[in-house]
């Protein structure tokens, strides 16, 4: 994903890219049912795959993220380079993006499951953790 950080008063205010990544910590019971094919399970790793791809990997990978407050003029010209644009009502930080993709993971994630924390890794020693201890 790239983005770029207005107003900011260093090279991070130019578009550029990171290889993001993820770390999902969820809770809960694990299945008891004998006969549910989950057993053992608090949520199957494949489904839990399933929810983050579908709140967070389908809208952000390869996409520009960009501030609404930086938009002074129409990109529409440009949608060859910029056809995967999210402008986001909040600055595109390491730190605002986890929320978002907090809220977005809650939102799908079962009943009996809550999540736990989300670390977004945004380089080797750069990153923003969320705690629903916190929130």
């Amino acid at each position: 994903m790239a983005h770029a950080l207005w107003n900011y008063d260093g090279d991070c205010k130019n578009i550029h890219g990171h290889s993001y990544r993820l770390f999902v910590t969820v809770t809960g019971n694990p299945i008891t049912e004998l006969k549910n094919p989950k057993l053992g399970m608090v949520i199957d790793f494949g489904d839990l795959k399933k929810i983050v791809n579908s709140a967070i990997i389908k809208r952000f990978d390869h996409a520009l993220a960009l501030y609404s407050q930086s938009l002074d003029y129409d990109l529409t010209p440009l949608n060859q380079m910029f056809d995967k644009l999210e402008i986001l009502d909040y600055q595109p930080t390491c730190e605002n993006l986890v929320t978002d993709f907090a809220a977005g993971i809650i939102r799908l994630l079962p009943a009996n499951v809550k999540l736990f924390s989300l670390r977004l890794q945004e380089t080797d020693s750069s990153y923003s953790e969320w705690y629903a201890s916190d929130n």
